[in-house]
């Protein structure tokens, strides 16, 4: 799974260089210029791609603790 967020990410970085919206005056659901309606989309996407990397590729019990601290932020 670790190599398919790998993916995905390059992708989206591939799919930010979105060159080809530069000089198109299209206007999408009346008002949003296709350029800024494109990087919704991609933020959007972005936020996928990092639900899908905690959700499934975070490695297992790195949030573990040791145990407990004294209140001085040591060892116990």
């Amino acid at each position: 799974m670790k190599h398919t967020v790998w993916l995905l990410l390059a992708l989206l970085i591939i799919l930010h260089q979105d060159f080809w919206n530069w000089d198109s005056g299209q206007i999408v659901l009346g008002f949003i210029p296709i350029g800024l309606f494109y990087h919704v989309c991609l933020s959007l996407a972005a936020a996928a791609v990092w639900f899908i990397a905690c959700t499934l590729a975070w490695p297992k019990g790195i949030d573990d603790f040791d145990g407990p601290t004294s209140e001085k932020g040591g060892d116990a």
